[in-house]
């Protein structure tokens, strides 16, 4: 049986809309329910983090706000306008190819494996997009990319391919790729796990500069615990398709109420 769409603004408005919503959202695949009625909100500037196991809808969130995956149930909103659906004759229906497009430019993501264009240098791959989405001219998108790569440090690396650059450059030529779209929200999926220990720092310290200077929104999926307790202003715990237990970095880290919760870190803690 279809939803009722009726039961979901159009639009959200007021004065607290959050940049992100997430109302009563499932995503299945068969009888595997992903992510079960989750309903989560993320306000312009602040920085959530999301913890939890294999398996528990983590990297899901990050891909339903990307549109890489379609929801099952519920509504996703973006800056109080819906993402996932679009208004018609006063209805809201699954979103258009085109709409899908008109909103994920205000999104940007990073990925555990950087997924830069191997052909391009690094200052090539920030202009891609801004060229050819944005429709910015290659001279103002150049300024852009080169201003972007001075401020992830790597303002002597514009002329190279990727192949010539470590694993921790590489995900900061990505972020900066990301940024240069302007992005109202930044994705964050487990940036570093793919990178040797001693380049972690490159990449964190970029995202730490970030979060300080810039008023983005950001949700970060990571299992690197004290980084996330450190730049976070939210935790959220998923378990089973669902946040378990969510708090400020202090409460979830120091005084987890919930049992899976103190499982999870204890485990993680003893891991680490």
């Amino acid at each position: 049986m279809s939803e009722d769409m009726s039961a979901y603004p159009l639009r959200l408005e007021g004065d607290d809309v959050p940049m992100v919503r997430f109302m009563n959202v499932t995503k299945s695949y068969g009888a595997l329910v992903v992510l079960d009625s989750l309903d989560l909100d993320v306000a312009a500037g602040e920085m959530v983090s999301v913890i939890g196991p294999s398996g528990s809808g983590k990297t899901t969130v990050l891909r339903m706000l990307m549109t890489l995956e379609t929801i099952n149930g519920g509504v996703i909103y973006v800056d109080g306008q819906p993402l996932t659906h679009m208004e018609k004759n006063g209805v809201l229906v699954p979103a258009s190819e085109k709409h899908l497009r008109k909103m994920r430019a205000d999104i940007g993501m990073c990925f555990q494996h950087f997924n830069l264009f191997p052909h391009m240098t690094a200052v090539e791959n920030c202009m891609e997009a801004p060229v050819h989405v944005l429709g910015l001219s290659k001279k103002e998108a150049r300024e852009r990319s080169l201003e972007l790569l001075q401020m992830v440090g790597l303002e002597d690396k514009v002329d190279q391919h990727p192949s010539r650059l470590s694993g921790g450059q590489q995900q900061r030529v990505a972020i900066a790729r990301a940024l240069a779209m302007r992005p109202k929200v930044m994705l964050f999926d487990e940036v570093t796990s793919a990178l040797d220990p001693e380049v972690i720092g490159e990449v964190t310290n970029v995202i730490r500069e970030l979060v300080d200077k810039h008023n983005l929104t950001m949700l970060m999926v990571t299992h690197q615990m004290g980084f996330a307790k450190e730049i976070s202003d939210r935790v959220c715990f998923f378990f089973g398709g669902k946040i378990e237990e969510q708090g400020s970095p202090d409460e979830l880290f120091g005084n987890p109420q919930k049992e899976r919760t103190q499982q999870f870190l204890s485990a993680v803690m003893e891991a680490g």
